[in-house]
């Protein structure tokens, strides 16, 4: 696969992470592969928590000129100094949100549903997220499929990210059709996430 064909990493944290270890952990990560995005995904609504564990993760990825965006959270990208937000409502608040944030970066996650990208697309989102891609217990069970990806790729300007579940297999079946690959719960669930994480993108070369 050429270069400028080969999709980009966008890194997502775990839901619950230990202020103590991640910074290291995903220091050795963002050394060990080039990231284009760290999206900062906590499950806990303790703001406390949030702002300090943003602040170290900020931090780490900044340092070595990585973007961060965080999920939901649109009234802590100006307080925490990061690059954008992370929408999970599909379209439903981009164009509010590209009003109240004209230079941040927006994404948008949109399921498996092409009009939803398209329209959060045309709202305003920098980039617009499908999946899960992979077999997974969590949501309703439906998939992004790969021609989605493939349609999208080759009618749709703005960029696309693979996410969910993903595989060695996935990885290989659908980097000519995505921009871009979200990872996260899929390395950091192991002893070396590092490691995890080059031997799942092995395919892209």
């Amino acid at each position: 696969m050429a270069d400028q064909d080969r999709p980009q990493i966008y890194l997502i944290t775990p839901p619950e992470l230990d202020l103590d270890s991640f910074p290291d952990a995903l220091a050795a990560v963002l050394d060990a592969t080039e990231i284009a995005c760290l999206r900062i995904a906590l499950a806990t609504k303790d703001e406390d928590r949030i702002l300090r564990a943003a602040d170290a993760i900020r931090h780490t990825a900044h340092q070595r000129d990585v973007a961060v965006v965080i999920e939901r959270h649109v009234l802590l990208v100006e307080r925490l100094g990061l690059d954008g937000v992370h929408l999970t409502d599909g379209a439903r608040s981009v164009r509010k949100v590209r009003k109240d944030l004209p230079d941040a970066i927006i994404g948008a996650h949109c399921g498996s549903t092409r009009h939803e990208g398209m329209s959060a697309g045309e709202a305003g989102a920098d980039y617009v997220c499908f999946g899960p891609v992979g077999e997974t217990p969590l949501g309703d069970g439906s998939r992004a499929d790969w021609d989605l990806f493939e349609w999208w790729s080759q009618m749709i300007e703005v960029p696309v990210v693979a996410e969910g579940a993903l595989t060695v297999e996935l990885v290989e079946k659908f980097g000519p059709v995505t921009d871009f690959f979200a990872v996260g719960e899929e390395i950091w669930t192991k002893d070396d996430p590092a490691s995890a994480l080059k031997a799942l993108l092995a395919p892209l070369g």
